[in-house]
């Protein structure tokens, strides 16, 4: 069974040593679609919202977690640039099987919608960055300490059909991967917006 990442909580790590960067390619025509309908959305709310319109953050909670389902998505080119893994919460569960989620403060569940990326800053699990949930399904991230961070119980590589470690909510990502999230994140002069969906 994967470890879990906290994002709280003491985590209970499980470590992966991959370092073979990879993308994936195997999106079916309805998960490619789905993107799209979900980035053409990101971009008019970027443009409304004051938002960065050069790029946004998409996760499709739907896929397996072993494959890649973290997107970095080029709204001006309308592709996708690059993605990677990333837990989901567990909702204070030993292993949750299936998807559940939550904004209850406490709850250690994924919480669905929009997020305002904030600020770095050096945490518990070093790197992070702060969220703020911009919808009614999220609008407690702040308050129960959901951020964007990494660990090194999730791997590098797809690693589908198994699956990765889960968090306590937080959208949790390799060292790796993050270090490519943040050099577009400290380059950008404008909010960025990451949406969760399923």
């Amino acid at each position: 069974m994967p470890g879990f990442t906290g994002c709280d909580s003491k985590a209970e790590v499980n470590h992966h040593k991959v370092y073979k960067e990879a993308t994936s390619n195997n999106l079916t025509d309805k998960e490619r679609a789905k993107l799209h309908s979900y980035a053409a959305a990101a971009a008019v709310y970027a443009r409304q919202h004051q938002f960065n319109t050069t790029f946004c953050f998409l996760i499709d909670m739907s896929r397996p977690s072993g494959a890649n389902r973290f997107f970095v998505y080029n709204l001006q080119k309308d592709s996708l640039e690059t993605d990677g893994l990333v837990a989901h919460g567990r909702c204070n569960e030993n292993w949750l099987e299936g998807r559940k989620y939550g904004n209850v403060v406490g709850c250690g569940c994924t919480s669905l919608g929009r997020y305002k990326i904030g600020n770095p800053y050096s945490g518990r699990f070093g790197l992070a960055y702060k969220l703020y949930g911009l919808d009614t399904s999220n609008n407690n991230a702040y308050n129960r300490f959901v951020v964007l961070h990494s660990h090194e119980c999730v791997p590098v590589n797809e690693v589908a059909p198994n699956e990765i470690c889960q968090s306590d909510g937080c959208p949790t990502v390799s060292p790796v991967f993050l270090t490519k999230l943040a050099r577009k994140l400290d380059k950008s002069a404008k909010p960025v917006l990451l949406w969760i969906y399923d």
